[in-house]
């Protein structure tokens, strides 16, 4: 999985420095979501740019923390019919995503990572098989 971030932010031409993966509860996201986003809903994922862009390099390598509520991967995995590894490789993935500077709110937006996070999974399996 490691090697298909890295590729990833390559094949997305997005440098990259450094990201951490905080894996949490539902409560604990929720209150992030409150605190920085100032929405009142669970949420599977938050993904926050901690690049520095003033570092003189350009394009600055990205730096980030994902925050993932295990209790929705699992959920959302019972009910999508999907394996638990295989919503967490997606969720891993979409928070990457974001980090190459992709959104979702709209629904052309959510349409194109929803493609996007299809091709890396895809990816993925090719690799592991």
């Amino acid at each position: 999985m490691k090697e298909l971030l890295i590729d990833l932010f390559r094949k997305e031409r997005t440098p990259l420095a450094e990201i951490r993966y905080i894996f949490c509860t539902d409560e604990y996201l929720l209150e992030i979501n409150r605190q920085f986003l100032q929405h009142d809903d669970y949420t599977d994922i938050i993904t926050f740019d901690l690049t520095d862009a003033f570092t003189g390099q350009s394009p600055v390598p990205k730096q980030g923390e994902i925050y993932i509520s295990v209790e929705r991967v699992v959920d959302n995995a019972r009910q999508l019919n999907t394996s638990r590894e295989e919503e967490l490789r997606r969720v891993m993935i979409h928070g990457c995503l974001h980090l190459c500077g992709y959104k979702d709110k709209l629904n052309e937006q959510k349409r194109i990572m929803r493609k996007k996070e299809d091709q890396y999974l895809s990816l993925y399996k090719r690799r592991s098989t």
